[in-house]
């Protein structure tokens, strides 16, 4: 029974020599904590917006704007926390500005009218405004998703319905450039615009600052009743949270 005893133990013994000699066991790779990780919540952008596709005879004019606020709920991956997953709601606007252009949003013709008015009455300044509620996703990089700081990128989709449609004319003058009336016109309707949208965009940056474009795959006004026009903006993201 000794001699038996004696050899088990050996063993054993023998076992856990060679266990911890040998480099062929894996040992267990520590547990990251991502409670408290950067999630980038809440991004704000702002930037320049355009219409792709516009024809000659639409006149735009100066610093066309587009503004969005978006509240995503972000989901890394656990076999790599530097990648995840991102969607949430948020809302979008543009604001395109036009040239001595008069804008018949709330015309009762078949097709929105973009009237030339350099040589008669005309308003100064004319913007077209839009607000969509928008539902983007999200695929995230971060090479520092415990801090937050670092090289970042996404690309994604959003898709997005509209809330409202209106002209802000601004300033009515005579064909000379003349003030006749300094006063606003404001005017709603969304009867020519696609009631729905979606985009593809993008995001590169460092930190929580980075650059930032979208495109719109759907186009802006419904068939036949507009231009065949896809917005596009380009500006910067402030992210955190």
């Amino acid at each position: 029974m000794k001699k038996i005893l004696s050899f088990v133990v050996c063993v054993f013994f023998a076992s856990s020599v060679m266990a911890q000699d040998n480099p062929d066991i894996k040992k267990k790779k520590p547990v990251i904590d991502m409670s408290n990780r950067a999630n980038d919540h809440f991004l704000l952008q702002f930037g320049f917006t355009k219409w792709a596709g516009i024809p000659d005879s639409i006149t735009t004019k100066g610093f066309s704007k587009s503004f969005s606020m978006y509240f995503l709920f972000d989901y890394p991956f656990k076999t790599n926390p530097k990648l995840s997953m991102a969607f949430g709601p948020g809302i979008a606007t543009d604001h395109i500005l036009f040239s001595k252009t008069y804008v018949g949003i709330k015309d009762n013709t078949s097709t929105i009218n973009f009237t030339e008015q350099s040589d008669t009455t005309h308003f100064k300044k004319t913007k077209l405004a839009t607000v969509y509620l928008e539902a983007p996703v999200e695929f995230r990089y971060s090479a520092e998703p415990l801090t937050g700081k670092g090289l970042k990128f996404a690309i994604g989709v959003k898709v997005g319905t509209l809330l409202n449609a209106h002209t802000r004319n601004a300033k009515l003058e005579d064909k000379g450039n003349s003030t006749i009336n300094d006063y606003v016109m404001k005017e709603s309707s969304k009867k020519f615009f696609n009631k729905t949208h979606l985009s593809m965009s993008g995001r590169i940056g460092y930190g929580h600052w980075s650059l930032y474009g979208s495109y719109q795959l759907t186009p802006l006004f419904r068939d036949g009743l507009g231009p065949v026009v896809k917005p596009f903006s380009i500006g910067v993201t402030l992210s955190g949270l």
